[in-house]
């Protein structure tokens, strides 16, 4: 029994695979997105410099310390450091060695002649006194003069004790040699200055030393005792009134109070929780995604493939604002964000791609400083992205898009810094680079769409331009199999794509699907009107159930065909949808006046699916307009005109429009178009004389 039971399961399991694997990639997703959260909670109010408070009256709900600015704390330490006391050591036993160095060289130089009358103790005696008299306050090494300013208090220490020196009572060695020479010329001895001077210069060195290690240790030590905060908020203390303006004092005790929450309030005791709580809007956010997908694109619901890259997308922007803002967060601006919607626009529609940037800016506001000001900087370019980008395949117009949206980066920080400062004083000019920097590397786009295109077997607009070469190997094929639709395919082309541009659908999609729409009447290429240079007509020898059949077979055989020749998904949509779930109308009426008791509506109906997409719309009703007009034998504007209005109209009567996301206006806007191009096709010429 339990064996049947877990074969059921599996059946069920690969029955619902697709569902199965979205549910894995949504919960992936949500805890990978949720790893690279700050694990903190959130200070529950919003506050901005020189906004007004909007909430009731804040009052402290305990005891907290009132933090110092930043700015406030680097100026005391800019101070400390500035007016830090320099300390040097003194050396013990230069004297002693010196003194001792002068006794054994007169000693030794005893006999010279230049020495002869003049009494070596005495003169030892006399050395030892200039000695002592240089060496009083210090002999400093020459290296370390500058360290200090003149006349500058520093700190001498001597073994283990330390004391207060001005620094210009220290010789240097130029003055070490001007004393020497002015008092052994004023001496007794003035007839060996020649000799002692040389003497006792050799022999005198330094003795007080720069200590950096010492200095740099009080100087740490003082720095170290600098007070973080000033003044005390006891608890029930009124903090701010509701409408008090945030700034000054209430904004440190504000910012105080969110500091103390951050490291009071949340902690280890209550980390599972705010995890939870993560988990739990990260959750939200993703499946409010799935969900619209489900209700107004399911083409891309049901294609896990498509799914995954729209989740892939959306968890790379997170992982590179959590990387930026855990390693250098002053970057923030700097990573393209509008990149998304470029993408998702270039690969699906624009209102997905704004609808996807949106929750992700949401997501991201969890993780940035600043986040109103962030989500609203980034919630308007991603507006100004969508309705800009367009033709990805024309450079032009991508870096024509990429500059507005740098420009409305930079009005909009200019906006918010002039509404927190008050004034232009204190804007960081160093955020408009960061703008244009983020501009830059949004041409990353066109390289991550040929990196996609190739990983995810997804189309972009670069793509669909070069499927659109009548030249490739697919419609050169369709050309000379069957000539009649390709000449019926390109007239319809360009009716959709003027049709789109006029409604601001995407042209050079529905240009390509429209090329490709009828490639499966290569196969029975005679079948079709269009292709029929002779006045026999295979269908006289079928029933008008068969010859519909082959009709129909048509959308089948043009899916197989671009299945095989590796046409992306995009382009198969256009096939499977234009004709929708219509009806062949000439051999269904031809089998009810000949066999009604045979008729059966399904027989001589295609399968669908119907459009989805305002594209896949516009060509249905232009391939019904071309392929009718043709039937006109003496076309006038107003036949013209009665002609499209009718078909359209069946078309709308029959809901093949339901699920294509457009409406009326754009409906008659169409409508228009088809009318003036055919006009102008079938407009009659003058005669001209033979």
């Amino acid at each position: 029994m339990k064996k049947i039971n877990f074969k059921n399961f599996l059946n069920t399991l690969y029955q619902n695979h697709a569902l199965a694997y979205k549910i894995v990639l949504f919960i992936v997703t949500a805890f990978a997105i949720v790893y690279m959260f700050p694990k903190g909670g959130h200070f529950k109010y919003e506050f901005h410099n020189g906004k007004p408070w909007q909430y009731e009256n804040l009052y402290a709900p305990f005891d907290f310390a009132i933090q110092k600015s930043e700015q406030k704390i680097d100026d005391e330490k800019k101070n400390i450091t500035l007016n830090k006391k320099q300390y040097f050591t003194s050396k013990e036993g230069v004297i002693e060695k010196v003194k001792s160095e002068i006794e054994n060289d007169l000693t030794d130089k005893s006999q010279d002649s230049i020495l002869n009358n003049y009494n070596i103790p005495r003169i030892v005696k006399y050395s030892n006194n200039l000695i002592s008299a240089i060496y009083k306050y210090g002999y400093i090494n020459e290296s370390d003069v500058n360290r200090v300013e003149d006349k500058q208090l520093i700190a001498l220490r001597k073994g283990n004790t330390i004391s207060d020196l001005v620094f210009d009572r220290f010789l240097t060695s130029s003055e070490v040699n001007k004393y020497l020479e002015n008092n052994i010329n004023d001496s007794r001895y003035k007839s060996l200055s020649n000799f002692l001077i040389p003497l006792l210069k050799q022999a005198l060195e330094p003795n007080i030393f720069f200590d950096e290690e010492l200095t740099d240790k009080i100087l740490q030590d003082e720095l170290n005792k600098i007070s973080y905060t000033e003044g005390l908020v006891t608890e029930n203390e009124r903090i701010i009134s509701k409408g008090d303006v945030v700034e000054g004092e209430k904004l440190r005790i504000l910012n105080s109070l969110q500091k103390e929450y951050l490291s009071q309030v949340w902690n280890q005791s209550n980390y599972n929780w705010i995890v939870f709580g993560y988990v739990l809007l990260v959750a939200l956010n993703l499946l409010m995604l799935l969900l619209f997908l489900q209700k107004y694109r399911p083409f891309i619901y049901e294609n896990n493939t498509k799914v995954t890259f729209i989740f892939f997308n959306i968890f790379l922007m997170v992982l590179l604002v959590t990387l930026v803002v855990k390693y250098k967060v002053d970057y923030l601006y700097v990573i393209p964000l509008p990149i998304l919607p470029i993408i998702i626009k270039a690969f699906f529609d624009a209102r997905l791609g704004f609808f996807t940037h949106v929750l992700t800016v949401l997501l991201l506001g969890f993780i940035v400083p600043n986040s109103f000001e962030f989500i609203f900087l980034q919630i308007i370019a991603g507006i100004i992205t969508i309705l800009t980008v367009s033709e990805l395949h024309r450079r032009a117009n991508l870096f024509i898009s990429i500059s507005q949206i740098t420009l409305v980066y930079m009005i909009a920080y200019f906006a918010f810094s002039i509404i927190q400062e008050g004034n232009m004083e204190k804007i960081n000019w160093q955020y408009f680079i960061m703008f244009a920097l983020n501009g830059v590397l949004s041409f990353l786009s066109l390289f991550l769409i040929l990196i996609y295109e190739k990983t995810f077997g997804l189309v972009s607009d670069v793509s669909l331009l070069e499927m659109s070469n009548t030249n490739s190997k697919l419609l050169r094929e369709l050309a000379e199999k069957a000539p009649g639709t390709f000449q019926h395919s390109m007239q319809v082309a360009n009716l959709a794509e003027a049709s789109a541009n006029e409604i601001g659908a995407n042209a050079m999609l529905v240009r390509t699907g429209a090329l490709y729409h009828d490639i499966g009447k290569m196969l029975n290429p005679k079948y079709f009107t269009e292709n029929q240079t002779t006045t026999v007509n295979p269908h006289n020898e079928l029933s008008p159930k068969d010859s519909a059949e082959i009709i129909i077979n048509h959308v089948i055989d043009g899916i197989e065909l671009a299945k095989k020749h590796r046409l992306p998904d995009r382009i198969i949509d256009f096939i499977r949808t234009h004709h929708g779930t219509s009806l062949v109308y000439y051999f269904y009426k031809q089998q009810e006046n000949e066999n009604p008791q045979d008729l059966n509506v399904e027989d001589f109906s295609y399968g669908g699916p119907i459009p989805f997409s305002k594209e896949t719309a516009i060509l249905m009703m232009c391939d019904a307009a071309e392929a009718a007009s043709k039937s006109l034998k003496e076309p006038t504007a107003q036949l013209i005109d009665d002609l499209i209005e009718k078909i359209v109209a069946s078309q709308m009567a029959n809901g093949q429009f339901m699920n294509a996301d457009i409406t009326f206006k754009e409906i008659q806007i169409i409508k228009k178009v088809i009318k003036k191009k055919l006009n102008n096709i079938y407009h009659l010429r003058i005669e001209y004389p033979e």
